[in-house]
C-alpha cells in the first residue's frame, strides 16, 4: 500500500460510506467521503486522490462519468466501480469505460482493501475502447453469476485465451459468445465445434480443413473451422474427449500460429482467439495419460468456472421468467406463470441437467399447464433429483442455506429470528408426531423441559 494513500468515496448511502470509511481508514489511508457526482467532480477541479471507489447509481448522475471528467482533466485515477443491480453488460461496460475494477454489492471487505492496494500502488485506469454488440443473455444475480460477469468484463479488453469448466447443461457455450462478442475480437466469426460429436478420424478435417483428393471421399478442397474462424474466436467445447494426436497438433498450431490443411502445402496462419470448454476434471485425464499437460497450461490461460443450478438456486425464479417468456414467443402460445410456492418447489430440486433442464421444463410448461398460472402440481413428478436436504443424512444445513440466499436475493430481513421459529416450530412438529401428541416424551427426546415445549407451543399458536 502506498503510505497514507488518499481515497475518495462516492455513495449517497451513508450506512455504505461509513463501512468503507471505517475499513480504509483502519488499514492506514486518508479518506474522504462525497455523497454526489456534482461534488466529486468539484473537488477534482482542486485535488485529486490516489484511488476513487465510486457507486454506479447516484442520484444526480452515473457515478462512471467521474472517469469522463479525469479525462477531461488529463488525470489518470484508478476508479473503483461499486453497483448493488449488476449485469452482463453493465459489467462490461464499466470495464470498457475504463474502470481498474468493477464489484458488486454487498461486497467483501477484505476483496476491496486487496483491490484498492493494488490501484494505489500505481496502476492505471486509463480507458480502452473495444468494441460491444449485443450478446445472448447471461443471466444471475447469485455471488457466482457476478463473478462471472466481472471476468467477462475484464477480459472484454484481450483476445487472451479461456478455459471455461462446469457440468454439462451450465451454459459453457453461452458464456464463450459473451467472451466473443465483448472482445476486440467482436465484429469477426464465431466459430464453434463440438469436439467429442465429431469421429475422431473427421476431426482434423474438421478443424484445419483439406485438400481434394488428401483422403477417401474429399472431392475438393475445404476450408477447416480455424480458416472459418480467422480475425474472431475459435470456440472448442469438450476439449477434454480431443485423442491424444490432435492434440499435439493443436498444440504445435498454438504454439507456432500456423498450420497446414490435410494433405496441403500452404502454410496457413491460425488468426483466432482459442475459448474451450469441458464438463471433465482435466487435471485427473493428465495423470492417466489422456490429455497433454502442456497443452492444458496452453488453454488454461484464465479458468471460468462455472457452478451448477443448485449452487445458484437464487437465480431460478430470473431463468424460469425468461425461458417462460421466451417458449410463449417462439411457440406462440400465451405466457404462463410462475406462483411463488411453484418457484420455492422448483428450488428444492436437483437439477443434474442444470440451466439447459430448466429451459426445457419451461417449454414442457408453455405447452402442458392448463392454467395461466402454474402450481406446484404442474411440475411433472419426473422433475430430477429429491430435496437435496433428503440425498444424504445430515445434509439439511445446505437446505438452510439455499433458503438463506433466496431470501437475502429478495430482500428479506430479520433472517435469524425467522429462521430461529421456522427450525424450533419444525423440530416440535416432528418429534410431537413421533410421540404421538405426548408431551412429556417429546420434550425428553429433545432436551427439553415440559414446561419450556409447552411455552413454545403456546408461542406458535399465539
Amino acid at each position: 500500500m502506498t503510505e497514507s494513500a488518499t481515497v475518495w468515496i462516492v455513495d449517497d448511502d451513508k450506512a455504505i460510506r461509513f463501512v468503507l470509511e471505517r475499513a480504509l481508514s483502519r488499514a492506514g489511508y486518508k479518506i474522504e467521503s462525497f455523497g454526489t457526482v456534482a461534488a466529486i467532480n468539484a473537488a477534482l477541479r482542486v485535488d485529486q486522490p490516489a484511488v476513487i471507489i465510486t457507486d454506479i447509481r447516484l442520484p444526480d448522475a452515473d457515478g462512471l462519468s467521474v472517469l469522463q471528467t479525469l479525462k477531461e482533466n488529463d488525470v489518470e485515477v484508478p476508479v473503483i466501480a461499486m453497483t448493488a443491480f449488476s449485469g452482463l453488460d453493465q459489467a462490461v461496460s464499466a470495464f470498457q469505460s475504463g474502470v481498474f475494477d468493477y464489484l458488486s454489492k454487498p461486497f467483501d471487505l477484505d476483496k476491496l482493501l486487496a483491490i484498492v492496494a493494488r490501484a494505489s500502488a500505481g496502476a492505471s485506469g486509463k480507458p480502452v475502447s473495444a468494441a460491444c454488440v449485443e450478446s445472448k443473455q447471461i443471466i444471475g444475480e447469485s455471488p457466482a453469476m457476478q463473478e462471472v460477469f466481472r471476468t467477462i468484463g475484464r477480459l472484454s479488453r484481450t483476445s487472451i485465451s479461456v478455459l471455461i469448466t462446469g457440468e454439462t447443461g451450465v451454459g459453457k457455450e453461452v458464456v464463450a459468445r459473451a467472451l466473443h462478442q465483448h472482445s476486440p475480437r467482436a465484429r469477426g466469426p464465431f466459430v464453434a465445434i463440438n469436439t467429442a460429436a465429431i469421429p475422431a478420424e473427421l476431426l482434423e478435417s474438421e478443424l484445419f480443413g483439406h485438400e481434394r483428393g488428401s483422403f477417401t471421399g474429399a472431392h475438393a478442397r475445404r476450408p477447416g473451422r480455424f480458416e472459418e474462424a480467422a480475425g474472431g474466436t475459435l470456440f472448442l467445447d469438450e476439449i477434454g474427449d480431443m485423442p491424444l494426436p490432435l492434440q499435439t497438433r493443436l498444440l504445435r498450431v498454438l504454439a507456432e500460429g500456423d498450420y497446414y490443411r490435410v494433405g496441403g502445402r500452404d502454410l496457413l496462419r491460425a488468426d483466432v482467439r482459442i475459448i474451450t470448454a469441458t464438463h471433465q476434471d482435466l487435471k485427473a485425464r493428465i495423470a492417466d495419460g489422456s490429455f497433454r499437460e502442456d497443452l492444458y497450461h496452453r488453454l488454461n490461460v484464465i479458468t471460468i468456472k462455472l457452478a451448477p443450478l443448485r449452487e445458484r438456486v437464487e437465480d431460478i425464479p430470473l431463468l424460469a421468467r425468461h425461458f417462460l417468456h421466451q417458449a410463449a414467443l417462439e411457440l406462440g402460445l400465451e405466457e404462463k406463470y410462475l406462483l411463488p410456492e411453484t418457484i420455492q418447489a422448483m428450488q428444492f430440486k436437483a437439477w443434474p441437467g442444470n440451466v439447459r433442464q430448466l429451459q426445457n421444463l419451461c417449454q414442457q410448461l408453455c405447452v402442458m399447464a392448463p392454467g395461466e398460472q402454474i402450481l406446484p402440481e404442474d411440475l411433472p413428478s419426473s422433475l430430477s433429483g429429491k430435496d437435496p436436504s433428503s440425498q444424504r443424512d445430515g445434509s439439511w444445513p445446505e437446505g438452510l442455506r439455499r433458503w438463506t440466499r433466496t431470501a437475502l436475493s429478495r430482500g428479506q430481513v430479520d433472517l435469524m429470528a425467522e429462521a430461529r421459529g421456522s427450525l424450533e416450530r419444525t423440530i416440535l412438529d416432528c418429534a410431537l408426531d413421533f410421540t404421538g401428541g405426548k408431551r412429556v416424551e417429546a420434550a425428553r427426546l429433545l432436551g427439553l423441559g415440559r414446561n419450556t415445549l409447552t411455552r413454545k407451543l403456546k408461542e406458535f399458536e399465539s
